[in-house]
């Protein structure tokens, strides 16, 4: 039989040629056929690499979020009224508290003026606080005030650019301590 010809048997039907023949001619080949046991595979390999890439997404998450807020709800719940009463504490003392952030020779400066309740410069105070980072609180900044004048208080930090969240603490001996918390801008 000659490569031009094929043979037909007494049915009609072409004799489909042997896998180890090689002719493609639009026949079919055993090796691409398309078996359960492949379609198994193949969708087992995809949802492996789903779970895959969702445990890593998942630690990646877990491993670089440090943003929580309160260690236990629940006890800052019950000590609420507490906070309320040194709130209004704080309001009896009548200070007036302004901050000023301003860049300083590749850091920031801030600083504090407070006035007494008679608008006299408050002298004398224990003054603390730090820059928390709003979403990470392994950035978060101590600050250290240090007084340069009669209610002026100082402290660098070197803090990077952007938002943080500027909460002091100033005290005097036998006074409620005043505590302020505001979002500021760091350039």
């Amino acid at each position: 039989m000659s490569a031009d010809h094929i043979a037909i048997d007494r049915r009609g039907h072409h004799p489909s040629p042997s896998p180890a023949s090689g002719r493609g001619n639009g026949w079919r080949s055993r090796r691409n056929e398309l078996t359960g046991r492949a379609v198994l595979v193949c969708l087992l390999s995809f949802f492996a690499l789903v779970a895959g890439v969702n445990a890593l997404m998942i630690r990646a998450a877990v491993s670089t979020f440090g943003g929580i807020e309160t260690e236990n709800a629940y006890q800052a719940g019950l000590a609420f009224s507490e906070q309320i009463a040194a709130a209004r504490a704080q309001d009896a003392l009548h200070w007036r508290v302004e901050a000023k952030v301003s860049p300083s020779e590749g850091a920031s400066l801030i600083e504090l003026t407070v006035q007494d309740e008679g608008s006299r410069p408050a002298a004398g105070l224990q003054a603390g606080g730090r820059l928390a980072h709003p979403t990470d609180r392994r950035a978060d900044r101590a600050l250290s005030f240090g007084e340069r004048a009669p209610g002026t208080y100082r402290a660098r930090t070197d803090a990077v650019h952007g938002q943080w969240i500027l909460e002091i603490e100033l005290s005097r001996a036998g006074e409620p301590p005043f505590r302020s918390r505001n979002r500021v801008f760091l350039r």
